[in-house]
Formats: structure tokens, C-alpha cells, sequence
């Protein structure tokens, strides 16, 4: 197998993603903060951890030392504060970083660099989205993903390296963070209180993060190129959302729906078509 070097370990994505890796047999280096792996809980025996207080502040020769000798990189790293991710300048601080890091694992002679996308990159609603489909951001956070996927796109072509964006879905599962719309359920339904929701008519591509992770780690050993839909490719109404995770509970009578229109913003449907290809 290949030798990974994978950003955002210790990250909701990331730990999945380095999960799959190491299961799959790869030699795996991580940049991390310190100290972040033990916080996360992950074991460093396995793998090689090379510190950092800030990977989208470091320069490119710190980077081409840090990926020399690697196959491939992961780029999993990114802004992610669940209430100001969306519309934060940092941001445009990750995708400048992000092309710094590209420009390095170019020098470094890294033949795959795979990166991190979003559904919201597109221009939705739509219920069948294609890898192709028109793009669309209407956020700070999908327009500098977008940004970076056209930079390091351009780049990996004039570098002549293989090129992956991996664009996840609405991802759903362990150490998600707490203010997103599951672990609130949870939370919620745990203590046997009321959970207000909107609607719950708005379509959505549901995947556990548990899935994701093994589908990005796989594009490693496939070396699939292009755009990578990370996604279910199945329809399902928030509500019914909602209730699968009350149903665990017993108290789908915890739920409260409101009658009020879906906001504007919040798009009336989001589901991809899959395009991974599972290694062989």
C-alpha cells in the first residue's frame, strides 16, 4: 500500500478517514496540533505525527520537507467551528493555505493529492446531483471550497499529478459537533425534552461519517480521479430523519414540527448521485 499523508486527523472526518487508511494498510503521517491527537483520543503507535500550531500559516518549504517521500495526500484539514463556519474570513485563510500545501506536495513529488469539498458547492435544490452539475455557492465557506478545488485543480494538471475532490454530503455520526442538527436530537431526546424542528420537508443526502471515511480512504487505493460525490445518493426528509433517531428513543412525541415555510437559504433539496468507485 501507499504512503498517506493526511491533514485534520483529529478532525470529525478525519479520524474516520485515518481509521480506513490504517485498516487498509497504508503508512499513514499525520500533521497535527499539539497535543490534538491525545485530546481526540487517537492512539499515535501507528502512525507518524509531525506537529504543527497552524497548518494553513505554514510556508512551503516546511511543507515539501514535511511531505517528501509520501504518494499521496489527504487534505481533510479545514475551519470548522459548526456556528461561524459558514460565513467566517478564515475560511479564505484555509484556502490560501491549502494552495501553499499543493504547491509543496508538487515539489515533493506527491503523485495524488485528494481534497475535501462540499455539496454546497453546487447550485441547488436539486434531488439528482451530478459530479458535473452547475456550481453554485451562496456561502463564504462553499465559495472558498470552491476556490480551493479550482486552484488546486489547475495546479495538479501543470504539476501532471492525479487529482481528487471528494465533496461530502450532510455526514452524520461519532464526535459530531454538538450544535449540528443530530447531536442536538440526541441530546435533547437523552434528557427527555422537546425537540423543536422546522418542518422537516426539506430533502437531504444523509451519509454516516463512519461511511465517508472509508470511501475517501479507498479513493487512495483506487486512485480515482476528479470530482467524488461522498454521498448516499438517497432522498430523505429531515423529518424522517428526526424520527429515526427518536425511534431509538422511544419518544418520537418529543419532536416538535413547525408549520412555518423552510427558510430562504436553506435549500428544499440536496441529494447527490454516487459516483465512488470501491476498490477492487
Amino acid at each position: 500500500m501507499s504512503k498517506v499523508f493526511l491533514t485534520g486527523a483529529s478532525g470529525f472526518v478525519g479520524r474516520q478517514i485515518l481509521k480506513h487508511l490504517l485498516a487498509d494498510g497504508h503508512e499513514v503521517t499525520v500533521a497535527v496540533r499539539p497535543g490534538s491527537m491525545l485530546r481526540a483520543g487517537l492512539s499515535t503507535s501507528d502512525i507518524n505525527v509531525v506537529l504543527t500550531r497552524d497548518l494553513f500559516a505554514e510556508r512551503e518549504d516546511w511543507w515539501t520537507r514535511a511531505l517528501s517521500g509520501h504518494d499521496t495526500l489527504i487534505h481533510a484539514a479545514w475551519f470548522a467551528d459548526s456556528k461561524t463556519c459558514q460565513h467566517s474570513r478564515f475560511n479564505f485563510i484555509c484556502t490560501v493555505g491549502s494552495i501553499v500545501m499543493a504547491r509543496a506536495a508538487a515539489r515533493a513529488g506527491v503523485g495524488h493529492v485528494i481534497g475535501l469539498g462540499t455539496c454546497m458547492e453546487y447550485r441547488l435544490p436539486s434531488t439528482r446531483i451530478q459530479p458535473d452539475a452547475p456550481l453554485g455557492p451562496t456561502t463564504i465557506h462553499s465559495a472558498a471550497k470552491l476556490a480551493a478545488y479550482f486552484a488546486l485543480r489547475r495546479h495538479a494538471a501543470l504539476a501532471d499529478q492525479r487529482f481528487t475532490w471528494a465533496r461530502l454530503f450532510y455526514l452524520h455520526g461519532e464526535f459530531e459537533q454538538p450544535g449540528r442538527l443530530a447531536p442536538r436530537i440526541h441530546d435533547c431526546l437523552s434528557r427527555g425534552e422537546h425537540v423543536r424542528l422546522a418542518g422537516g420537508t426539506q430533502l437531504r443526502d444523509f451519509l454516516h461519517v463512519a461511511d465517508a471515511g472509508r470511501m475517501i480512504a479507498g479513493i487512495a487505493a483506487t486512485g480515482q480521479q476528479g470530482v467524488v460525490n461522498i454521498c448516499s445518493g438517497r432522498p430523505t426528509t429531515v423529518r424522517l430523519f428526526a424520527e429515526r433517531i427518536a425511534d431509538m428513543y422511544g419518544r418520537r412525541d418529543l419532536l416538535i414540527f413547525s408549520n412555518e415555510p423552510v427558510p430562504p437559504g436553506d435549500p428544499a433539496a440536496v441529494v447527490g448521485v454516487c459516483n465512488w468507485q470501491a476498490p477492487q
